[in-house]
């Protein structure tokens, strides 16, 4: 079974699963389950130590991993120190008054997002956590703003050349300018470009349909009850400034921190820093710095005493459980994919095809990434596979093999979009603290529907080789598709 299609078998068994009985935790792990019999050989006993031995006990010994849940944890405190501060209740009446909307709001959301371009994880749980209240009290569904959430999250980094995201393709790009190859395939990224166009037409045009629609119907009918309750649990003694600068405090400490780890502090510049920085340590520095700064400052503002502070430890711990154990187990589930050979079954599969389908392949490539990231669900383990494929077949054609590294990117981006298992939905799921098989059948149609035209667009990009007719011959689709689904929503809503 190894190198072979059977090695994608378990991690499409665990998403089809999510996605049909609505339970995420049994799904990942009968897709772990499966993956360790395949692996052994459909021996229990092999099975098992591999599951345990070389799944879960090596993933959670992980560095990187460690990191990024001790991160996970420190802002499930930071976000229960800032509610029971009043902070988040302050924001949330102070936005109240200065948004009116909610297309308004939605689009703060966004707004937000897009500024926030560090990092996926700290996008996903910084946006969650200043944009609850606000979506609260514009009648927002969790899904809703899972889906804001994420679409902002990857879609942004994966353009922007000052992310860790940049830093990662970079690395897998050898032989050439990695930044200068970033740069240049920026207006070719299609999926990430359209899918932050998609998301504002869509807001301001008030375009909903499929699940998302039926959770924004349903939030409008509890606006009453959620009100009443809103007004019973309001906390009036806090302040806009304590959830501002807590946050202020996180989003400069974990700058520091990413870019200390990068070298920065020992004379490397600030570019150069940001590329070599590990994201995981970086950002748990600076949000453990965060904390105790946040942690004094609530003390001195009186706002609430020590016990009161303390108390927020385990409760912010126990709001971040769910994250923390699907994560977990989607990391597991990636290791028994690693093992049965997916990434060699991909590899060969995509080398073989490579050399008939030169004009198509940007197509064919994002097809690949997307199928491969939402399987894994990993960007960043499809970008190093397929950019070092793409760099060394079109190494004579510069042009196409830009296209062909955004194609990668892109494709990498929407499988990660789609894909239940997928790190960065899991964190838009927790930092809307939304159900996370909700956040994913609600967003599904949404990231298919452009994952679509961004085919398309990249079989007119192949064709063409210019990104000044493809990006506008892809803007005008998703704009024509929009007018569409408003026309038939308007049609529908008539007939009835």
């Amino acid at each position: 079974m190894y190198a072979t299609f059977w090695a994608l078998v378990p991690p499409l068994i665990a998403i089809i699963l999510a996605l049909v009985t609505k339970e995420v935790y049994s799904s990942l792990f009968i897709g772990i389950v499966v993956g360790g019999l395949f692996y052994a050989g459909f021996n229990l006993e092999g099975a098992l130590v591999h599951i345990f031995n070389d799944g879960v006990v090596s993933v959670l010994s992980d560095e990187y991993n460690v990191g990024i849940l001790v991160f996970l944890v420190i802002l499930g405190v930071m976000v229960c120190l800032m509610n029971k501060a009043g902070g988040s209740e302050a924001f949330g009446r102070w936005a109240a008054a200065k948004i009116k909307t909610k297309v308004g709001a939605q689009l703060a959301t966004v707004l937000l997002g897009v500024l926030i371009f560090i990092d996926d994880y700290f996008n996903c749980l910084t946006v969650g956590s200043v944009m609850s209240p606000i979506a609260s009290k514009h009648k927002i569904s969790k899904e809703k703003l899972a889906y804001l959430i994420d679409a902002t999250a990857a879609p942004v980094c994966i353009i922007d050349p000052i992310s860790s995201w940049a830093a990662a393709v970079a690395g897998f790009v050898e032989g050439e300018d990695s930044f200068s190859l970033f740069i240049q395939a920026i207006p070719f990224n299609f999926y990430a470009i359209l899918t932050i166009l998609f998301m504002v037409l869509a807001i301001i045009m008030k375009v909903e349909f499929g699940p998302m629609k039926k959770s924004e119907d349903a939030m409008e009918r509890m606006s009453q009850m959620a009100d009443a309750v809103a007004a019973k649990d309001e906390n009036q003694k806090g302040k806009v400034i304590d959830l501002i600068i807590p946050i202020a405090v996180l989003i400069i400490s974990c700058v520091i921190g990413m870019i200390y780890t990068g070298g920065f502090f020992s004379g490397t510049n600030f570019i150069t820093a940001f590329s070599d920085c590990d994201a995981s340590d970086g950002l748990m520095l600076g949000s453990a710095v965060a904390l105790m700064i946040t942690l004094i400052y609530y003390l001195l503002r009186r706002v609430m005493n020590l016990k009161e502070a303390m108390a927020c430890l385990p409760e912010g711990f126990k709001a971040m459980v769910p994250a923390i154990l699907i994560l977990t187990f989607a990391w597991t589930l990636k290791a028994m994919t690693d093992s049965l050979g997916a990434k060699e079954y991909v590899e060969m599969l995509t080398r073989g095809s490579a050399e008939g389908f030169m004009m198509f392949l940007p197509a064919i490539i994002f097809l690949i990434g997307c199928f491969l990231a939402f399987s894994t669900g990993t960007s960043w383990g499809t970008f190093g596979i397929l950019i070092p494929i793409v760099v060394e077949v079109f190494s004579g054609d510069h042009t196409l093999m830009i296209i062909s590294i955004s194609a990668c990117m892109a494709g990498a981006v929407c499988g990660d979009h789609c894909s239940p298992i997928s790190d960065t939905t899991i964190m838009a799921s927790a930092g809307a603290q939304c159900d996370h098989v909700k956040h994913v059948s609600t967003q599904l149609p949404y990231a298919i529907l452009v994952a679509a035209i961004s085919f398309v667009t990249y079989i007119v990009a192949g064709l063409t080789q210019s990104a000044w007719i493809s990006l506008p011959f892809g803007i005008v689709l998703t704009l024509s598709v929009l007018v569409l689904i408003k026309w038939v929503n308007g049609s529908k809503a008539t007939a009835a």
